[in-house]
């Protein structure tokens, strides 16, 4: 996990950016956009997998924590 400033830790992969706000709200679409943002910044299929078992973990709150969790959110 990344550095934390004022009790917020910095996501894992903060160069990796993704538009979430504007953008379908959808469980699916959201994992997909943050997926492939991964993807083509290299990261491994192994760790994009990871996120995505995370993201699938629970409810769509925990979605949403999980991609802050993993990439920066715009």
């Amino acid at each position: 996990m990344g550095k934390s400033f004022a009790g917020i830790d910095a996501p894992k992969y903060p160069e990796i950016e993704v538009q979430l706000t504007g953008e379908d709200g959808n469980a699916v679409a959201i994992m997909g956009r943050v997926s492939n943002a991964m993807k083509k910044a290299g990261v491994s299929q192994e760790e994009i997998n990871a996120y995505l078992d995370e993201s699938m973990s629970s409810d769509y709150d925990n979605l949403l924590r999980t991609a802050v969790k993993w990439v920066s959110v715009a």
